[in-house]
């Protein structure tokens, strides 16, 4: 999750993923990585595939764009010291997230991830491995990779895992968006990010609110990085800005209970 720079088309034209209309349940979608073409500040931008198309598969990246709402996700395949602080600064604005979590990430952080379970969060599933899942064909491997990741957190909260899906690093296929699906899962991807993940380049408090102020909008999933130090220190600063311009947040599971 640290190197995704050819992941995030932040600010530029949409990847090259062509949706085509065919018969039976609609849009098929190419092997692609997630972008967003950001078109006009404060709108919701224009993903590689529209809202139409992923819900066809129990999927999303942006919610009602008619309401100043806001689904706040952190993604995490590791952990550097900067969770509990993410935590203390949510359960103060008392705003609920999505960490979407890699099997090793449990393993070796139990009591964050049984944190993040008592106050209300929801963990999310990222696969074991954090593989390029849209190379895995076979149904049995693919669903083994979440599968991992639901007896790990149900042995370390006793709780079963919410069922939303994030592809490791927004890689992704029409059979994986199905077989997701077949599974019982959401899939959920985003419509704001920015360049979080590198830690040997944090970016400063100014360059993160550039991207993440004017580009806030109705309905935005958020997706953040909890190993971020940046994030970590601007949070509640952020929470605070994003509450003074109206947005209240939301969880995962009110943006796919709309119509």
């Amino acid at each position: 999750m640290r190197k995704r720079d050819s992941i995030l088309a932040i600010g530029a034209a949409a990847l090259a993923v062509v949706l085509l209309v065919t018969g039976g349940r609609g849009a098929a979608v190419e092997t692609g990585s997630w972008g967003l073409s950001f078109q006009t500040q404060g709108q919701a931008p224009v993903g590689n595939a529209s809202r139409e198309d992923l819900a066809r598969y129990d999927a999303a990246y942006v919610g009602n764009t008619e309401e100043p709402v806001l689904y706040l996700t952190f993604d995490a395949g590791y952990e550097n010291g900067c969770t509990a602080k993410i935590l203390d600064v949510l359960k103060a604005h008392n705003v609920p997230a999505a960490f979407f979590l890699v099997g090793s990430y449990m393993e070796r952080n139990p009591e964050l991830v049984k944190r993040m379970a008592a106050e209300g969060h929801i963990v999310g599933n990222h696969t074991a491995h954090h593989y390029d899942m849209s190379k895995i064909g076979d149904k049995a491997i693919f669903s083994q990779e979440l599968k991992e990741v639901e007896d790990l957190y149900r042995e370390t909260t006793g709780q079963e895992l919410p069922k939303f899906y994030r592809p490791p690093q927004g890689i992704y296929s029409q059979e994986n968006l199905a077989m997701a699906q077949e599974l019982g899962y959401k899939t959920v991807f985003w419509s704001l990010a920015y360049v979080d993940w590198k830690n040997d380049s944090q970016p400063t408090r100014e360059e993160a609110f550039s991207k993440l102020i004017p580009r806030i909008h109705n309905g935005a999933v958020v997706l953040l990085h909890s190993t971020s130090q940046t994030n970590g220190e601007i949070l509640d600063e952020l929470l605070t800005k994003w509450e003074q311009m109206g947005y209240r947040f939301a969880s995962l599971e009110e943006l796919f209970s709309q119509g």
